[in-house]
């Protein structure tokens, strides 16, 4: 049998590239424990712009039309995770252009202007930064076309953080009349705090087969599959050095779609050769990157 993908068209494609990973790989949602459920989930509806897409209990999933993109399950009794510990640096969602990114971020700044800790242009796409109010980090960009993206001859990607003027944006881009139907938005990347880049290389690239996209010295690393600037960031400006992770508040997992069961299969073999520990239950792969991260993988499409 096959399940129809859900990605939103804006988001398919992808080049041949060299690592085992498959090229169709791409992220899907991200969960959070959360302590306070209400004004988490009302903070990514109201102030994110992300539709409540199921409520029961205490998990709530919200996304883009129909598609998940974040899931928030309560843990009341959960410390705190520990800024400077391994974990989650920040949850990207890519915009489908830049109109709807201007949404989303006019409405950030008008619900919750304190939240908000910087901007960039980093030539691949422009971003803009947040803290959720339980210290999660949280990246709101559109990407700028492949066309214009600088891929060098290795395959890395130029990147940089150059000003952008998150005022000059909304004026050019706001358009409180324009649709928002449709998908519309994603998870683009997710960002890792993580204890050194050399462990992290042998995890992210040598074991699960993501190519390096970009590299910043001994203090962050990036990877992809298919060629897009990253699906996954890692760094130890707050971390370096960090143990693995205990049983916190903030990430709770991160989850990975390829493109058949065989890519999850192969993946499965890969782990096992590394002797890194795994739960297959026959739709999702379930394993933890050095520093205790949980990671899920899934197919696209089954049978």
């Amino acid at each position: 049998m096959s399940i129809p993908s859900i990605v939103p068209a804006w988001r398919q494609g992808s080049v041949a590239t060299a690592g085992t990973a498959p090229d169709g790989t791409r992220m899907d949602t991200v969960e959070l424990l959360v302590r306070d459920l209400d004004v988490m989930t009302a903070y990514y509806q109201d102030a994110v712009t992300l539709d409540v897409l199921d409520q029961s209990g205490a998990n709530a999933t919200l996304g883009r039309g129909g598609v998940p993109i974040m899931v928030l399950r309560q843990e009341r009794d959960l410390p705190g995770a520990d800024p400077r510990g391994a974990g989650l640096y920040h949850t990207a969602i890519v915009f489908e252009d830049e109109r709807r990114l201007a949404a989303s971020l006019a409405s950030m700044a008008q619900r919750v202007p304190e939240t908000y800790t910087g901007s960039a242009d980093h030539l691949v796409s422009e971003a803009f930064y947040f803290t959720d109010p339980e210290g999660n980090g949280v990246e709101l960009y559109r990407d700028r076309p492949r066309e214009e993206w600088t891929v060098r001859p290795d395959g890395t990607v130029a990147m940089a953080s150059e000003y952008l003027d998150p005022n000059q944006f909304l004026r050019q881009w706001h358009d409180p009349e324009a649709s928002d139907a449709g998908p519309s938005a994603a998870i683009g990347h997710v960002h890792l705090q993580v204890g050194d880049l050399v462990s992290a290389r042998q995890f992210y690239v040598d074991t699960l087969g993501f190519d390096v996209t970009a590299q910043l010295g001994d203090s962050a690393l990036f990877v992809s599959a298919g060629g897009y600037h990253h699906h996954i960031g890692m760094n130890t400006w707050r971390s370096a050095g960090a143990a693995p992770r205990a049983s916190t508040l903030g990430l709770g997992d991160v989850r990975i779609l390829v493109p058949t069961r065989s890519d999850v299969e192969a993946l499965a073999d890969r782990l096992r050769f590394h002797s890194i520990p795994t739960a297959d239950d026959g739709a999702t792969l379930r394993f933890a990157d050095p520093w205790n991260t949980r990671l899920a993988v899934s197919p696209e499409t089954v049978g």
